[in-house]
């Protein structure tokens, strides 16, 4: 069951201004990239459900979460059917994001008031996330998509509250043109989790780049 409700979780995301999007088949190193994650400012994390068993290392990842790093809210990435988003939201997800929108995930999610952040790459796939109760829509993929996409889609629907991902980096370029487009939060992942890092097991330097990545954040809104 989630532990934050969906207010807080989109609050979060919102204050904060970024999600960490990550995935590693090891319980042991991804619980020391979350407490990495966190000790760098992060407070929304994002575990994408990307291979064999993601649901297993999940679970101790929300177990974890609660027991050592209050205040961290952990949820689920690339789900695209409803039975995938059941299976995380009762191991604890307190939200569910998508890499595309898949309009038959909505009500699970809505059942039990918790976030789902679907993929759009246009402006009426945005709308129809919308209608289907979707607070935080994704932009995806940002890279191709771009910030003007974000900044037209948001000049006749303000309301629009949008996460980024795909193309986003730890920049300030690259961070003040997203966040003048008009986003919400953006979602981050290989440029916060450089590969030799991870397998140095270097955590403290994944902390810095969050926390560079924050500082960034806070400094070009």
């Amino acid at each position: 069951m989630a532990k934050y409700t969906k207010l807080q979780v989109i609050q979060t995301m919102k204050e904060t201004g970024m999600v960490p999007v990550f995935y590693n088949g090891d319980v042991e190193i991804s619980k020391q990239v979350l407490k990495a994650c966190y000790e760098g400012g992060v407070r929304a994390f994002e575990f994408t459900n990307r291979g064999d068993f993601a649901q297993e290392v999940f679970g101790e990842l929300v177990k974890f979460a609660n027991k050592e790093l209050p205040g961290m809210i952990v949820g689920v990435g690339s789900v695209v059917d409803p039975a995938t988003a059941a299976l995380y939201i009762q191991l604890g997800a307190n939200f569910v994001v998508g890499p595309l929108f898949n309009p038959a995930i909505a009500p699970i999610c809505n059942r039990r008031l918790i976030p789902y952040c679907p993929g759009c790459g246009s402006v009426s796939e945005v709308g129809a996330a919308q209608e289907a109760g979707c607070d935080l829509c994704k932009v995806f993929p940002g890279d191709v998509l771009g910030p003007k996409f974000v900044k037209g889609l948001r000049a006749p629907m303000p309301w629009s509250q949008i996460m980024v991902t795909g193309g986003v980096k730890p920049e300030k370029e690259n961070l003040a043109g997203w966040f003048g487009a008009g986003v919400t939060c953006v979602g981050m992942g290989s440029n916060l989790f450089p590969k030799d890092v991870i397998a140095a097991g270097e955590w403290s330097k994944i902390t810095e780049l969050c926390r560079g990545a924050l500082d960034i954040i806070a400094e070009v809104r």
